[in-house]
């Protein structure tokens, strides 16, 4: 059955499609089906009748279920990017009555820094927090070697998502699919694109439901320039700080055996300066394979409950062995796009409103003693 949320049981909406969905053979016109499969289409919602019904559910196998509990408490640090979210897109989604006109929440929403950051889970905790169907989708997944299919898949994409609002579409590594143009550009991947910013645009009228398509990159400065005007709130994601991670340091060992105390602690979070989340994660994968190593031979028959703890000095061997993942050459490149097209985060501004009118004030006495 095609799944719904928030909406009246329609009947039979559509039953689950066989066949081959792959983007790899096209089925013939002329392919055979059984069943009912020709009046298939009435089983379709009125919303969604007319679009091709193995693209719809290349688009349900994209959907991520939406009760995945995934909050803006699971994600350690990043505080000002997880307010301003949720002040500018959660609150919006979740309000749309009181969101409207100049107060309406953005359509597009661009996520950039370094590999590892925690971009992909503030777009998992954006659809848990606003109550939203999340859509997980590849810019790998809206490619077709078949001429119009990519643009069609894009076409079902944001019509299945209307119909499922509220809905977030979040898609990774989006400057694939909207790379700068060049002259030397296929046709095909120049119609997917103008296909993609024509659908953007229309998240924002009337009528298309609440739909907010989240953009997820490590390259930023290769985006297209008129993608990057659409995406109106570009957030940069950094690399965490060392209070944020020790915090998930803790978290990755909390259900791990370990004797590392908190000045140790407190001594990895200094330790790992420049790593990211993916790089503390591997870390920590590395210092718990450090017993193991530390039984050698022995490890093939040892009981679970006899292998060592992980400790401190497990940690020091595998931070030997590691670098990390980001050089201070990309750090500055995305420090240099934020500085030049970031949003800036307005967190905590509330209380220092008319900081600015008093000294414009302050500035207006000045002149009138001159």
């Amino acid at each position: 059955m095609f799944p719904q949320r928030g909406r009246p049981n329609k009947g039979g909406l559509m039953k689950r499609i066989g066949g081959g969905g792959g983007t790899t053979s096209r089925p013939s016109s002329s392919h055979s089906r059984s069943g009912n499969d020709n009046n298939d289409d009435d089983e379709l919602p009125e919303a969604l009748r007319g679009l091709d019904k193995e693209l719809i559910e290349k688009i349900q196998n994209e959907i991520v279920d939406s009760g995945e509990s995934i909050t803006f408490h699971d994600i350690a640090g990043l505080a000002d990017a997880k307010q301003t979210v949720l002040e500018l897109v959660c609150w919006p989604m979740k309000r749309p009555d009181l969101f409207t006109g100049l107060r309406r929440g953005p359509n597009g929403l661009l996520l950039f820094g370094p590999p590892g950051t925690g971009k992909t889970l503030i777009g998992k905790a954006i659809a848990h927090e606003s109550g939203a169907t999340f859509f997980s989708i590849s810019s790998s997944s809206l490619t077709s070697k078949w001429i119009g299919e990519g643009e069609k898949l894009v076409r079902t994409l944001f019509a299945v998502a209307a119909y499922r609002e509220p809905a977030v579409v979040f898609i990774d590594e989006i400057d694939s699919l909207l790379t700068q143009r060049k002259a030397d550009e296929n046709e095909a991947s120049r119609r997917i694109k103008t296909e993609f910013l024509v659908q953007l645009d229309g998240t924002g009228t009337s009528g298309r439901g609440r739909v907010l398509v989240i953009g997820a990159t490590n390259r930023p400065h290769e985006l297209d320039d008129a993608a990057r005007r659409r995406f109106v709130k570009r957030l940069y994601i950094p690399l965490p700080e060392a209070p944020d991670r020790e915090i998930l340091l803790r978290t990755l060992l909390e259900k791990n055996s370990n004797v590392v105390n908190n000045r140790e602690m407190k001594k990895l979070s200094v330790d790992t300066e420049g790593f990211s989340g993916a790089d503390l994660k591997a870390l920590c994968t590395d210092a718990a394979l450090g017993p193991i190593r530390q039984l050698g031979a022995r490890a093939l028959d040892v009981a679970p409950g006899d292998v060592p703890p992980i400790s401190y000095r497990h940690f020091r061997q595998a931070l030997r062995g590691m670098n990390p993942s980001v050089a201070q050459a990309d750090l500055d490149v995305y420090l240099e796009w934020n500085k030049t097209y970031g949003s800036k985060s307005l967190v905590g501004d509330g209380d220092d409103m008319g900081t600015e009118d008093d000294d414009d004030d302050e500035e207006d006495e000045s002149d009138e003693e001159r």
